[in-house]
């Protein structure tokens, strides 16, 4: 009689199994540490988004002509790479584009920033900038603040971030019951603030602008977010945070100053935007979400993981 045959029976170790439940039928993939949370999806509330993003890079006073060439290349390469795109993807019905229209140093005495730098400097240093020859519609203006300024969100402006309709002085203006605006906002940069984003009334004409402070730690003092000893890493990861909501998200500040739900674009009435929520579920331990990612065409650059609807929770690229 034949010795009896056992069946070759595969069995995969069940946590190779959760992962393969963090994938969509895309490839989409939550990053680790993440449970799902469905219920802080982002929701299209019908305003304008920017399917063809442009972006202009203006450092304010004195930066370092390597530290202006890494933000310059690291940032313009994340935001064109194919991977980190197709998490942005699933928020538009057409390809995303992104468009780098350079940098330059403004070093002028009257654009210089002074040891604070609040929503009211923003105004005022767009207003002294050249802007005629850009785009404006679906241009971010981005302004780099130089090692040591701390940026703060408060504005005396009406609908300014921190006006006078904040009433409990978070740095956050309430309506219809939830945030608008960066929902991680502190109320300024040595309290965990790395940048925000929005848009102003420059000569008649809407201004999209993201600012990003020079995040770093100094003589035991923290300015802005350091996750990374190298700053310049630091604030490519807050700037791509920024032109990912500016992307998802344009008129935040215009829904915010008319009190128009309508003007949102994707945003989560639970949450905030697409970069603040996985700030928020990372909690103390940020390094889960602002890591360095490879290029597919080479390299590494640093970034802050996006919200991904497809998953439930900050989407690592595919």
């Amino acid at each position: 009689m034949p010795a009896t045959k056992k069946l070759n029976i595969v069995k995969p170790h069940p946590d190779a199994i959760a992962a393969l439940r963090s994938r969509s039928r895309h490839g989409a993939r939550l990053a680790p540490g993440f449970h799902a949370r469905k219920d802080l999806n982002l929701s299209d509330h019908g305003g304008r988004r920017l399917n063809d993003l442009k972006f202009a890079n203006f450092y304010l006073g004195h930066w370092s002509a390597s530290d202006m060439t890494s933000i310059d290349s690291a940032l313009s390469g994340a935001l064109t790479d194919p991977k980190l795109n197709h998490v942005m993807q699933q928020y538009f019905p057409s390809p995303v584009t992104t468009e780098f229209l350079g940098s330059s140093l403004r070093g002028d005495s009257s654009l210089v920033p002074g040891a604070t730098y609040n929503r009211d400097n923003v105004h005022a240093t767009l207003a002294r900038l050249s802007l005629a020859h850009y785009d404006l519609s679906d241009t971010v203006i981005c302004l780099y603040l130089p090692q040591g300024v701390i940026l703060d969100t408060r504005s005396a402006r009406p609908g300014g971030v921190g006006d006078d309709r904040d009433k409990d002085g978070d740095g956050n203006t309430k309506k219809s019951g939830h945030v608008i605006g960066d929902k991680d906002d502190a109320d300024d940069s040595t309290q965990g603030l790395g940048g925000y984003h929005g848009s102003a009334q420059i000569n008649g004409k809407n201004v999209l602008f993201a600012v990003a402070v020079y995040s770093d730690e100094s003589d035991g003092e923290i300015n802005g977010i350091p996750v990374w000893p190298d700053s310049w890493k630091n604030v490519v990861a807050t700037m791509y945070h920024e032109l990912n909501e500016a992307r998802t998200d344009p008129d935040v500040e215009a829904a915010m100053r008319g009190n128009d739900d309508s003007l949102l674009g994707w945003y989560s009435d639970n949450a905030g935007e697409i970069g603040d929520i996985p700030m928020e579920e990372a909690g103390q331990d940020l390094a889960k979400v602002m890591v360095e990612v490879a290029l597919l065409a080479g390299g590494t650059v640093p970034i802050q993981l996006m919200w991904s609807n497809e998953v439930g929770g900050p989407g690592l690229p595919y």
